[in-house]
């Protein structure tokens, strides 16, 4: 391995390696900020950074390998540019010895090795962004006598303290109230204390779907072509981690903080005009369409949201994007993306208990292969599972949706998803799936099940046109497994949803069916359950 990758730190100014060190500076993997508040008062002669590499980060879950080396090439190039500015970094790459001269297996073993040789009078971080780590690491610190100091997140626009605040005394915590209190706050898309265009929501205007020509010639978003330093990352990836799903020749993920500046330039300049109006619209084989590709830059830090938000609303101001496209991506960042960052720090560590519907199914085993009979699932498992990529219609509303309507146990699901996806980190994708995909919160997030039948996957994509199952049917050979679960799915939850003010019109139209009817979806519900339950097994490195 080049020495510019080796644990040690050896570059020739780096005298805090050889001299007392005061500050060690831990960045996590999800961390990497050139502006974090760790780096405020660095200094060269008696500070140092500590970054580590450690299989268990990408094996508690069977981690796909594009999501693994999404995170090891950023990682590793973060590094190089840290030395780069004259920084000492200690740097425990896969495969390597560590300081304490073996190689850890988890996160916190490797940090309990390195203070013992680095003996550092305080550790600095930002604070964690997964409650696991965030109660572990400063415990490691104190065993080893080191004081643990932790600064502010300054990447996002409101702190856990500041959501707290707004939520306090309210009995249900709404995002559009959420996302209007800090819009107004940051003052963005607003004009003289109003919304900018006279409305805070354009969700009626971007529920299109391409219809039956489909999309069209679309602008291909720009690839990033694997350095020398991502090329390292990708044959270690398939060499150590062979079993794990996914494939990395196509691999081209901007993994540096200019290449994710030249993402976000390049969906405002060609895809953001059109990325309203076809935000929930699916169509196979097309995994990108009008989609950013930014969540996994950002979630890294590689790009601030301050820095895509203010692009959007620049290209408005500017005329070249409509306000119904802006505020839908503004919506995504400002909003949701605040908003589920809040309710995780205020609900963990019980919200992994959550199971508020009783699911107790288990996750079938094609999840981790794609191989099953139904087109939308096929594909959306399929390109999840080779790219770690999919939008998020297709995660609410397909891979979602029916692991919903099976009623498969929310850990499960969980565990799946912050598994496959290159853009997962546990404080973003846990709410998402957990409160809003699952409902297993018992609508503390969202008012009412995102429950729907194989009729709304027709209206949205072209999958339904060459697949066996017809979605307009629930029973017999033919019926939709999304079609017969959704009716059984209001079946069993009949009497907890059924006067329910916003979801009381599904619920009624199941008292339209026939008991006759209502009795054969149940059967079928009950084949099609046995059948997609009979793989258990969720893949593990041994």
């Amino acid at each position: 391995m080049p020495a510019s990758h080796r644990t040690r730190a050896s570059s020739p100014n780096s005298s805090a390696s050889t001299r007392g060190l005061r500050h060690l500076i831990i960045v996590l993997g999800d961390q990497l900020d050139a502006e974090s508040t760790v780096f405020a008062d660095f200094d060269p002669d008696r500070d140092a950074v500590w970054m580590a590499e450690v299989a268990h980060e990408a094996t508690q879950v069977w981690s796909g390998k594009p999501r693994i080396a999404v995170f090891l090439a950023a990682m590793r190039h973060f590094r190089d540019a840290l030395r780069a500015r004259g920084f000492t970094v200690h740097y425990r790459a896969l495969g390597e010895l560590g300081l304490g001269e073996r190689e850890a297996e988890t996160l916190e073993a490797a940090l309990a090795d390195d203070l013992a040789t680095l003996a550092p009078e305080r550790v600095l971080a930002v604070r964690p962004g997964e409650w696991r780590l965030a109660e572990s690491l400063p415990k490691v610190c104190r065993a080893a006598g080191v004081d643990w100091s932790e600064r502010e997140d300054t990447h996002f626009y409101a702190s856990p303290q500041d959501f707290a605040g707004w939520a306090k005394g309210k009995k249900e915590l709404r995002l559009e109230f959420f996302y209007r209190w800090l819009r107004k706050r940051e003052d963005i898309l607003m004009d003289d204390g109003e919304p900018a265009g006279g409305r805070w929501n354009y969700d009626a205007e971007n529920r299109g779907s391409f219809g039956k020509s489909g999309p069209g010639k679309l602008p291909a978003p720009c690839a990033f072509a694997p350095d020398a330093v991502t090329r390292e990352v990708l044959e270690l990836v398939d060499a150590r981690f062979a079993e794990h799903p996914g494939r990395l020749d196509a691999f081209d993920w901007p993994v540096t903080a200019e290449q994710a500046e030249q993402a976000l330039e390049d969906f405002i300049a060609h895809r953001l005009p059109k990325f309203g109006e076809y935000q929930d619209a699916i169509w196979s084989g097309e995994p990108w369409l009008y989609h950013s590709r930014l969540s996994a830059a950002m979630n890294l830090k590689l790009l601030s949201p301050r820095r895509a938000v203010d692009a959007a609303v620049a290209a408005w101001r500017k005329g070249k994007a409509p306000i119904e496209a802006v505020e839908g991506f503004v919506r995504q960042i400002l909003g949701w993306r605040e908003y589920v960052r809040g309710v995780y720090w205020l609900r963990m560590p019980g919200f992994l208990d959550d199971n508020a519907l009783g699911a107790d199914a288990p996750l079938p085993g094609f999840y981790w292969t794609g191989d099953t009979d139904m087109a939308c699932l096929r594909d959306a498992l399929r390109q999840t599972l080779d790219l770690g990529y999919s939008h998020h219609i297709q995660r609410l509303m397909v891979t979602g949706l029916f692991a919903l309507l099976l009623g498969v146990r929310p850990r499960e699901v969980h565990a799946w998803y912050l598994a496959v996806y290159v853009d997962a980190v546990e404080w973003v994708e846990l709410p998402n799936v957990l409160g809003m995909s699952q409902y297993a919160d018992g609508g503390k997030m969202v008012s009412k099940p995102y429950a729907a039948s194989g009729k709304y996957i027709q209206r949205m994509s072209n999958h339904c046109a060459g697949c066996r199952f017809d979605p307009g049917e629930a029973v017999g050979e033919k019926a939709c497994p999304f079609t017969t679960l959704y009716w059984d799915f209001l079946d069993r939850h009949r009497e907890r949803f059924h006067d329910h003010p916003r979801a009381a019109l599904q619920w009624r139209n199941l008292d339209r069916l026939s008991d006759a009817r209502l009795e054969a979806i149940r059967r079928r519900a009950g084949q099609v359950r046995e059948r997609m339950c009979l793989s258990k097994d969720v893949p593990s490195d041994g």
